[in-house]
């Protein structure tokens, strides 16, 4: 099935989806090769440890976020990037309010069927 977004997607136009946590997120652009997502976070908020086959590449928009991928923990801030290989086990806490773009490759197909994310809730 080939999956094609809106050549132009004008976010003020959008609602953000709430996925529960103090997390939402708007949908910035896919198709079968790539997706480009907005995810903001709420003080607090966790994306809790999870692994997925999709090659992802996150930049900080704002705020201040400890990420986790396969045992190594990072702080990263605005401007900062993160790069998730394949199949690693990643998980991030929001140290500050803020955004981040996701891209991930191929598609995440279970983003746009509904079946995830489950791993978003609110820290301990």
């Amino acid at each position: 099935m080939k999956r094609l977004s809106e050549k132009y997607i004008i976010t003020k136009d959008m609602e953000w989806e709430q996925l529960g946590g103090g997390v939402s997120r708007k949908f910035l652009g896919y198709d079968n090769q790539i997706m480009m997502v907005s995810v903001k976070f709420e003080k607090g908020a966790l994306g809790a440890p999870h692994q997925h086959f999709h090659t992802q590449a996150t930049y900080v928009v704002s705020g201040k976020f400890e990420f986790e991928i396969d045992g190594v923990k990072q702080i990263v801030e605005a401007g900062d990037g993160v790069y998730i290989e394949p199949n690693l086990l990643h998980s991030a806490v929001c140290l500050e309010e803020g955004q981040l773009i996701d891209t991930f490759s191929p598609v995440r197909e279970d983003f746009l069927t509904g079946e995830g994310p489950s791993y978003f809730s609110d820290k301990d």
